[in-house]
């Protein structure tokens, strides 16, 4: 009896948190996404390689895209891949046709030895709306 009460229990407990996943994914799921406001982008440098920076100094990055699509570019979110790189994206939507910057800076304090580093960027694009743009710097001793 023991047995089925306990068994009873643990159906019951992952039945209410398979519920509970269900009801807080029924309203608030990522909103509708229109489409019809979607661009196309081309990374003019997505890969940057900068040799050799003493340790302590501070790297400025830049990755360069172009809209390649008739509706403007919204860059939605830009996130570094660690705390040493902070990132600035563009403030406004970037028309067709034109090009944008995204920077970042990278605190070399600390991080001696071949870093690889990915910055994650959310846009409004066709087909994927998550691009990694990535760079390689070695920091060696002063």
């Amino acid at each position: 009896m023991r047995y089925f009460f306990l068994v009873l229990c643990i159906a019951a407990a992952l039945t209410a948190c398979d519920d509970i996943d269900q009801t807080n994914n029924a309203g608030h799921g990522q909103a509708a996404v229109d489409e019809s406001q979607f661009t196309t982008i081309q990374w003019i440098d997505s890969v940057q390689n900068f040799g050799r920076i003493a340790e302590g100094q501070n790297l400025d990055v830049s990755f360069r895209f172009k809209n390649t699509g008739d509706k403007p570019l919204i860059i939605r979110s830009v996130r570094p891949s660690c705390g040493c790189t902070a990132a600035d994206p563009p403030k406004e939507p970037i028309a067709p046709g034109a090009e944008g910057v995204i920077k970042a800076t990278f605190n070399s304090q600390g991080r001696e030895g071949m870093n690889k580093k990915d910055i994650y960027v959310e846009t409004n694009t066709k087909g994927q709306q998550n691009h990694v743009v990535h760079f390689d710097v070695e920091v060696v001793k002063k």
